[in-house]
């Protein structure tokens, strides 16, 4: 960091690589009156959004039966990381980054850090979860669509996903202090204890977001290489009076090839969203906060949040199945009049 600024004091605090969504370790002072309403009405409105937003996509599932399938369990999966992240995290944050004090205590501060990371991590692990289940229902299509239905897998594929969040972060978070016999956190400050560490970040981020960015470009890639090869294949061995035919097989593969699109878009926001501050908290840990302009920083872990609250706001624009539930629960009187939208 190359100033002192009222958001963070002379350590360098907040949220350390990988630390979820949120900033820690804050301690300047207090803003003028003008500045901190407007940063509240800025931050309340986020919250609002994130919660709103993806509270809709779980209500969606449980109204809509139809949304009940094993692909769209892991939408509900990141929806549920969402909404935790803008109804316990961004409202905890809020005083603290107002007063520039931690006044919570310490037993909440870790109970904060420990959800935070969590419900980031599991949002990005779940967008890879959905990659792949796309990734699958394309390459093997047959044996996907007899197991669409089961339930049990999916489910337990959720379950780990929240355990492997929890395994990246949760136990460095409880446990560094005891490990290392002191603490580094100053009183009044809530941030993880190995915020400066660079090689355990490092270690984190490459599992957090490095490997699950490459390897979702390379599910929705090899998604987007398939249909094309096959539609092609297809064309080339169907006769001539039968290429009418093809043009129904085309239409057929139109399907998740829109699902790949997107889930591409998905991507691309994701990536955006994480990779500055990805790359920023890593630089900043290699050099304890010296060679990162603060302004740049604190855009960067923003984008975290607003990735949470950017999630289901794709959903109706790129999933039919959730743009047909979110109109039967918005505009429930559109469905009687125009009933052929939702055949």
């Amino acid at each position: 960091m190359g100033q002192d600024s009222p958001w963070l004091n002379p350590s360098g605090s907040p949220r350390a690589a990988g630390e979820g969504c949120a900033a820690g370790g804050q301690r300047g002072g207090p803003f003028g009156g003008a500045t901190a309403a407007l940063l509240a009405a800025l931050m309340g409105l986020l919250v609002l959004a994130t919660v709103l937003g993806n509270a809709l996509v779980i209500l969606a599932f449980v109204v809509d039966r139809s949304l009940r399938t094993q692909g769209n369990f892991f939408f509900l999966n990141l929806a549920i990381a969402d909404l935790l992240v803008g109804g316990f995290c961004i409202p905890l944050y809020i005083p603290y980054v107002l007063t520039g004090e931690w006044r919570l205590g310490r037993g909440l501060c870790k109970l904060w850090l420990v959800v935070d990371y969590l419900v980031c991590t599991a949002s990005v692990f779940n967008i890879v979860l959905i990659s792949f289940d796309r990734f699958i229902s394309v390459t093997k299509a047959v044996s996907y669509r007899a197991q669409k239905r089961m339930t049990r897998n999916a489910v337990l594929k959720m379950i780990t996903v929240w355990i492997a969040a929890f395994l990246l972060y949760g136990p460095a978070i409880l446990s560094w202090e005891h490990i290392a016999q002191k603490s580094i956190l100053p009183e009044g400050e809530c941030h993880a204890e190995f915020f400066h560490n660079w090689y355990f970040l490092m270690i984190a981020s490459t599992i957090e977001f490095f490997t699950p960015f490459l390897t979702v470009a390379y599910f929705n890639l090899s998604i987007y290489l398939n249909i094309r090869k096959r539609t092609s294949l297809r064309n080339e061995n169907l006769p001539s009076p039968l290429r009418m035919v093809s043009t129904k097989l085309q239409k057929a593969y139109a399907m998740p090839l829109r699902v790949a699109k997107s889930l591409a878009i998905i991507v691309c926001v994701f990536g955006l969203c994480w990779a500055p501050y990805t790359l920023l908290m890593i630089i900043r840990a290699a050099c304890h906060g010296h060679c990162v302009q603060h302004s740049l920083y604190e855009t960067s872990f923003w984008l975290l949040w607003v990735n949470s609250a950017i999630n289901p706001v794709l959903y109706p624009l790129c999933h039919m199945s959730f743009r047909k539930a979110f109109i039967k629960l918005l505009c429930p009187g559109k469905a009687k009049i125009h009933p052929h939208i939702f055949t």
